[in-house]
């Protein structure tokens, strides 16, 4: 939708070329147009009504404003003939240059010509106050003589010229640079190919020693894993035997002890004991370490495995200012290793009644988007932020805490976390001093 016309006039003689010339380069300038816009739409109005004329027949001009959309000049140019489309559109294929759009279209009594040209944004707003003067200013343009006509395109071509040459040094000039620039970005370049070149010759020879370091670290590994095995395999043995002895010595068919020598072997069965625990250990984190536990892919009964965790936890929970629940599980099965998974959450709950002296310790379990997670909560003494992944170390312990009851080897969280990623998981701690500690195993829901 356009709004009302801004000017008309008739292209009747050669003479008009030069007055549609002015008048186009007046309205131009008067919407707002910039000055080698303003030649543009001079130059294709002119070249315009020169083919037209040629063609023999009046044409009438139209100048309109539309301000939808993207605010822009409209001139229609319509020829009093029709059958003439093909021929003027084939003449003014070079002028469609000079606009952002130009149609020729075929009517039933007429060929029409119409030419557009955007607005800049800095063009003032198309308000009918502002067209208005528009309008008023335009009706009292005088056109000019042939020879100012003339005059005016000779100024516009000298302009033209200098800025051509002005754009000609300024190309000579950058030219000039971008050959400077050109051959410091050689130079440079030259200068990172050798650096470059050095740096991969020093990289190779690191990936080469970090090989060497991994090959060793494995083996070093490796060997750890079996001393580890082949030592507490050793000892598993007589640490036994002692405690079979202990358990003849204080039998009622041995011999009458005396009451320091009844508590000299209780002491040296529960040494013996808990050597035999940290033994079992050693050997259950050795086999995780070397890849020798296989899990056993089943249906998991989570309620039936969570009445087994509070039956045989229960004798651990004996302090009444400490509440142990163990949660109906919102999940009723899970496919994963039923012993693994059980030995998991058997040393978290552990571990948090160990160091739980009031509140409660709790087992629950719920879905976690794709996932499941098994959380293990409790109100002990807590855990500070730096010491979060140091728990997960072998035999280390957080200094100044102590254990409500038992005796920590500081291999229970190491060896949950290996199975718990032979589960195909992970486990996580979040804790704060004072306040408790909360342990989640995140499983996948498949195998």
């Amino acid at each position: 939708m356009t709004s009302e016309p801004l000017m008309r006039m008739r292209l009747r003689v050669e003479q008009d070329i030069f007055v549609v010339r002015q008048l186009g380069r007046e309205v131009a300038r008067t919407v707002g147009l910039e000055s080698q816009d303003q030649t543009r739409m001079a130059t294709a109005l002119s070249e315009v009504a020169r083919v037209l004329l040629a063609v023999g027949l009046h044409a009438e001009v139209t100048f309109t404003v539309s301000a939808i959309g993207v605010p822009s000049l409209l001139v229609t140019m319509a020829h009093s003939g029709a059958g003439a489309a093909a021929r003027v559109a084939g003449q003014l294929q070079q002028v469609g240059r000079l606009v952002d759009t130009m149609e020729v279209d075929e009517g039933e009594s007429e060929t029409v010509v119409r030419m557009s040209r955007r607005l800049p944004p800095g063009a003032p707003l198309l308000t009918p106050e502002r067209m208005s003067e528009m309008r008023a200013g335009l009706s009292q343009h005088v056109p000019g003589t042939p020879l100012d006509e003339l005059a005016v395109q000779n100024q516009q071509l000298i302009a033209a010229l200098d800025e051509v040459r002005a754009q000609r040094d300024d190309l000579a000039r950058l030219n000039a640079e971008l050959e400077e620039t050109n051959r410091g970005v050689m130079a440079l370049y030259n200068q990172l190919s050798q650096e470059l070149e050095e740096t991969n010759r020093g990289v190779v020879a690191l990936y080469a020693e970090l090989d060497e370091k991994s090959a060793q670290l494995r083996a070093a590994s490796e060997a750890k894993s079996r001393f580890l095995a082949n030592v507490s395999h050793e000892l598993r043995a007589p640490v036994t035997a002692i405690i079979g002895l202990g358990r003849l010595l204080t039998d009622s068919g041995s011999d009458e002890l005396t009451g320091e020598q009844h508590r000299q072997v209780d002491l040296i069965r529960t040494s013996a004991s808990d050597l035999l625990t940290l033994v079992n250990g050693l050997l259950d984190l050795a086999k995780a370490e070397a890849g020798r536990i296989e899990p056993h892919w089943s249906e998991v009964d989570l309620k039936a495995m969570f009445g087994q965790l509070r039956g045989t936890l229960r004798p651990l929970a004996t302090r009444p200012e400490v509440d142990f629940v163990v949660e109906e599980p919102a999940v009723p099965a899970l496919r994963s290793d039923e012993v693994l998974l059980a030995q998991v959450l058997r040393n978290l709950l552990t571990n948090a009644l160990k160091f739980t002296e009031s509140g409660s310790v709790r087992l629950s379990v719920a879905p976690a988007g794709s996932d499941i997670e098994f959380v293990v909560a409790d109100t002990g003494t807590g855990i500070p932020p730096e010491l979060h992944e140091r728990i997960f170390e072998e035999f280390y312990q957080v200094p100044g805490s102590k254990p409500v009851s038992g005796k920590g080897t500081g291999l229970g969280l190491p060896y949950a976390r290996r199975l718990a990623g032979i589960l195909g998981g992970g486990l996580r701690v979040d804790s704060t001093p004072g306040t408790g500690s909360v342990f989640t195993l995140r499983l996948p829901t498949a195998s």
